[in-house]
């Protein structure tokens, strides 16, 4: 059951990371490539000039992997303290020495906290990508 939750997740975020990555950030990728074979094109410049150019270049693209990362961490992390939360539960509850039925109880119990944590993340990442994208459509980027 654990393994089917981490599964659905992962799912969902490779999901998310191939629309964003197809939908803008590749479009940055290209822009920053053509931009920097544009510098280092440019005889009239010296080594210095075209360092600085091509790392201009890609200062967008990084930018943009900086927010998008960030927002996934955020959204990771709160998945984690959910079922952090839920072990927590679990362990106030749980005396010193519990006998197997109580084990498997509590071990039930904590899978079906864990899988609301999953749920929630999950309906939380379609307003998080709808946000995603128009943060990254935005000029802030470029």
């Amino acid at each position: 059951m654990v393994e089917e939750q981490r599964r659905r997740v992962e799912d969902q975020m490779t999901k998310m990371v191939e629309e964003i990555d197809k939908t803008y950030l590749r479009k940055m990728q290209g822009d920053m490539h053509r931009c920097a074979a544009a510098c280092c094109d440019n005889q009239t410049y010296s080594v210095q000039k075209v360092h600085s150019c091509v790392e201009n270049c890609g200062a967008p693209l990084n930018k943009a992997q900086q927010y998008v990362q960030g927002e996934f961490e955020r959204v990771q992390n709160r998945l984690q303290r959910c079922v952090m939360e839920c072990n927590d539960k679990i362990k106030d509850h749980m005396g010193p020495n519990p006998t197997q039925s109580e084990v498997d109880k509590f071990s039930a119990d904590f899978e079906k906290c864990a899988t609301k944590c999953v749920d929630t993340y999950c309906d939380l990442l379609p307003a998080l990508e709808k946000t995603m994208k128009k943060v990254l459509g935005s000029k802030q980027f470029e």
